[in-house]
């Protein structure tokens, strides 16, 4: 028999709560909660229960936040990484990089035969990293300051500006400009004790503060003038930023300069990372400048207008000489002078170029011109015949010589021999029929002189001088201008008088720079410079021969400029000097001008010197040993041979009723 099935197990029923009575079936009943701990409830009223709150709302409000601040996140890597990449890069590679200016080594100059008269040396500039002088990189509270007190004394600055430096928010700043190699060793030392002490300190366990680690530099030139004040007043000088500050260094900077190059290296705690690219364009060098001058010739000349100009204790003086040929310039010298390489000893009054931008009334060297114009019209030849009173009325002045004489009987040779003024009104009154056309003929000769106009050197600072048109002469000016006051000259255009002479009537601009040798070796000649016929080549030689007479005969006044074996034509002056402080006349202007060999003009040489106060004042007196001095050095160093031929001796004056 198959077996049974269990009894169906019994499954106990939900419990039902207790009644008070105990018995099945009555109604619960309720138990009534206990009140609230620390009160009572209100009568009659059952007390609320308490619900707790749903914490969704929260969530809600806490993801929103979230997603706000995450998109914000989001927004600004875009904004860094998309948007502005190359502006944070460039401000990356701003701050890992370094940049500098690689100075082009300045051209030289040098004079006529190559030898130097302004040159560059090797130079460091001391730069800084400031950003390395905080107290996060150099590791020390006041590092600014302690490294700016180990510098002052090297560099020869003010603490309170180097610290000022140090301490600015760049990457870059320049301590100091062209320093020498000794100043820059003399810091590289001292950085290299400050880096063993900050290693050591390190070692220790110290911060290893190191105050210099952000001083460097960058290698440039130094520009040095071998010979001192030799030419100072032609080359002038460069300023403390490389740049030309006078003279030809001026004029020329561009030339000169070159054009600068660039380093560009990656950079980690003031040091170069090797490894890291780098780019550099390379620099390239100034142009050489070969000038005219001779430095021989320029020594000798500086040397004797010093000398004059202190024993006859004047405010200045110039000397010029000039192949009278090319109308080169073999020299310009002034006195008092300076030395480049020291400007600060030098005085407001040595800076500059005198001998071009000085300005002053030539006095009887001017004649020459005046002359040179009787003779050109054919108003009148050597011999004519001129009778001097020692007095001239004229317009609204009595005229007088420099020294009282009886009526002279002279010859228009012997008006310029013995310097006449009133023989030189006399005979430039017959240029015209008039005063007036006599001032106009003599005003065109004055300018194809060169008088009114610069040189044609182009020189920084040049005067043209002072020349008014004949309309505006007063009365006065039209019997002064011929004998040299009232129109104004440099000493430049008084030696380029002269030896437009000699050139037989041809006036040649004068120069100063012969060429230029470029970076590539190749010298390229100066422009052939401007010539212009101003007499015939008879008046030219007429006028030579007349100028003999003033230092070969016994009644010139240029007999101290006498040279022993050649023939020698020159011109003293002795001009009323303008004070240039305050505008009236005071004082003298001392001059001689002239040239050599007469019977073959090579040199010319011009010298003044204005307002001597101690000895003699007269031109031939203390110029006419200048003009010899540096005229024989002159012939000599050129080696030009003496004459072979007497001068001419022309008639100075006649006897009365010839």
């Amino acid at each position: 028999m198959p077996p049974k099935d269990p009894p169906p197990r019994r499954v106990p029923g939900p419990a039902r709560p207790r009644s008070s009575a105990g018995r099945s079936g009555a109604r619960p009943q309720t138990r009534r909660p206990r009140p609230p701990a620390g009160g009572a409830t209100r009568r009659g009223k059952a007390p609320r229960s308490l619900r707790l709150g749903s914490p969704r709302p929260r969530l809600r409000l806490v993801g929103l936040g979230l997603t706000l601040v995450m998109l914000a996140f989001v927004a600004r890597l875009l904004q860094v990484q998309a948007v502005d990449a190359h502006a944070y890069a460039a401000k990356a590679e701003k701050n890992r990089y370094l940049e500098y200016t690689v100075a082009a080594e300045r051209g030289e100059i040098t004079d006529r035969k190559g030898v130097a008269l302004a040159t560059s040396v090797d130079a460091h500039n001391i730069t800084a990293d400031p950003k390395l002088f905080t107290p996060e990189e150099s590791k020390a509270p006041d590092a600014p300051q302690q490294a700016a007190a180990l510098l002052a004394p090297i560099l020869g600055k003010d603490v309170g500006k180097l610290t000022e430096q140090l301490s600015a928010k760049s990457r870059y700043t320049v301590l100091a400009y062209r320093q020498t190699p000794q100043v820059w060793k003399q810091i590289k030392d001292l950085k290299a004790v400050f880096a063993e002490k900050a290693s050591e300190d390190k070692l220790k366990g110290g911060p290893g503060a190191n105050v210099l680690a952000g001083v460097l530099q960058e290698p440039t030139t130094k520009r040095v003038y071998p010979n001192g004040g030799l030419a100072a007043g032609i080359l002038g000088f460069v300023s403390a930023d490389g740049k030309g500050g006078g003279g030809l260094e001026s004029q020329l900077d561009k030339e000169l300069a070159g054009e600068d190059g660039k380093i560009r290296y990656a950079q980690a705690g003031g040091r170069r990372v090797p490894t890291a690219g780098s780019s550099e364009i390379p620099a390239v060098p100034g142009s050489d400048i070969e000038l005219t001058i001779d430095r021989d010739i320029q020594w000798a000349a500086q040397k004797a207008i010093s000398d004059q100009v202190e024993k006859s204790k004047a405010d200045r003086g110039y000397v010029i000489v000039q192949n009278t040929r090319t109308g080169e310039l073999l020299a310009m010298a002034n006195a008092p002078g300076y030395d480049p390489n020291d400007l600060s000893q030098a005085t407001s009054a040595s800076l500059g170029n005198a001998a071009l931008q000085d300005v002053y009334e030539p006095g009887s060297t001017s004649k020459v011109m005046s002359i040179a114009a009787v003779l050109e019209e054919g108003a009148a030849t050597p011999g004519t015949h001129v009778t001097v009173p020692n007095r001239l009325h004229r317009g609204d002045r009595l005229f007088k010589d420099d020294v009282d004489h009886p009526t002279w009987y002279l010859t228009l040779n012997g008006v310029l021999a013995k310097s006449s003024n009133i023989g030189t009104i006399l005979a430039t009154g017959q240029l015209g029929k008039t005063q007036a056309e006599s001032n106009k003929v003599l005003y065109d000769y004055l300018r194809k002189f060169g008088l009114g106009r610069k040189t044609g050197l182009g020189y920084p600072g040049e005067s043209p001088g002072l020349l008014a048109h004949p309309k505006d002469w007063s009365t006065s000016q039209q019997y002064t201008i011929p004998f040299g006051q009232g129109l104004s000259i440099n000493a430049v255009q008084a030696a380029s008088v002269y030896s437009t002479v000699a050139n037989g009537g041809v006036r040649v601009a004068p120069t100063l720079v012969r060429g230029a040798k470029g970076a590539d070796g190749r010298f390229t000649p100066a422009e052939a410079p401007e010539e212009t016929r101003v007499v015939s080549e008879k008046t030219a030689k007429t006028l030579a021969a007349m100028l003999e007479s003033v230092v070969d005969d016994r009644e010139g006044t240029g007999t101290k400029a006498a040279i022993p074996g050649y023939r020698v034509a020159g011109k003293t002056g002795t001009a009323n000097r303008v004070d240039p402080d305050r505008g009236v006349y005071k004082g003298y202007t001392a001059s001689f001008a002239g040239f050599a060999p007469a019977d073959d003009p090579r040199i010319t040489v011009y010298c003044a010197i204005q307002n001597p106060t101690r000895g003699s004042y007269f031109g031939g007196q203390i110029c006419g040993p200048i003009y010899k001095q540096v005229m024989e050095f002159a012939l000599k160093s050129l080696q030009i041979p003496p004459s072979g031929s007497k001068p001419p001796r022309l008639p100075v004056s006649f006897e009365p009723g010839e």
